[in-house]
């Protein structure tokens, strides 16, 4: 009669002697623990990452251990679903066997395999990133192309907008006629036009401030005699 629980203690010591930095028991009944496996650094350093999760059965290794992914970095769903699918197959090649080792050992080789792709899938979303762009410039340049049918449905939303914009001018120049008022009733509703010019003129006339500074006292001034001018004739005003 198998001794389950002997070969799953025995399985437990040789998993903590080969990942001791990276094994941790969770809870010993049922026997759960984690192992967190790392790929090797790719050409740019780059690492992926996920930590497994593992339950014993009762009758593990004649039954098939439970697994999941508790955490991943670097991953994508896609791989994860890849990572699944390989510890199914995995785990059903070795029923009958302690397999923990060999589950953890081919994620490990399928993450080194995920880092090498990674540098083709950067290459891949570049070159798709610029083949949309290069698309979008030749879109800016050819724009749509006219048809009968795109102008005509272009040419009755023109109309409509021009209609409503000639509307609204309307609108607003029947308003203004409305609210100005013509000069007889401008008079009627303000009495104060009626004296508004003469007012004016009065309050102009009462306060009419000369500067004195800009006049000369008469004494100041040199006026010339007529005497004194050579070509001074008396009979002359005279004839005037």
């Amino acid at each position: 009669m198998t001794d389950y629980g002997e070969e799953q203690r025995n399985e437990l010591e040789a998993l903590e002697a080969i990942y001791p930095d990276s094994f941790t028991v969770l809870s010993e009944n049922p026997t759960s623990f984690t192992i967190t496996v790392t790929s090797e650094a790719g050409e740019n350093d780059e690492t992926v990452q996920t930590t497994l999760k593992f339950t014993y059965s009762e009758k593990y290794p004649d039954e098939v251990p439970l697994y999941e992914l508790l955490a991943h970095e670097n991953l994508e769903n896609n791989d994860i679903a890849d990572l699944l699918k390989l510890l199914q197959e995995q785990a059903e090649e070795n029923l009958g066997m302690v397999m923990i080792f060999t589950l953890v050992s081919a994620v490990q080789e399928r993450l080194n395999e995920i880092v090498d792709l990674i540098k083709t899938r950067r290459e891949a979303e570049k070159k798709q990133k610029e083949k949309e762009a290069e698309e979008a410039e030749k879109q800016c340049f050819h724009g749509t192309p006219v048809t009968i049918e795109n102008f005509l449905r272009w040419k009755a939303t023109f109309d409509l907008e021009l209609l409503e914009i000639k509307r609204k001018q309307m609108k607003e120049e029947e308003q203004c006629g409305k609210n100005k008022l013509t000069g007889k009733q401008l008079f009627e509703t303000d009495h104060n036009l009626d004296t508004s010019d003469i007012q004016f003129l009065e309050d102009a006339g009462n306060n009419v401030e000369v500067d004195e500074s800009l006049f000369q006292e008469m004494d100041d001034l040199e006026l010339e005699d007529d005497e004194d001018d050579p070509d001074y004739n008396p009979v002359h005003l005279d004839s005037d």
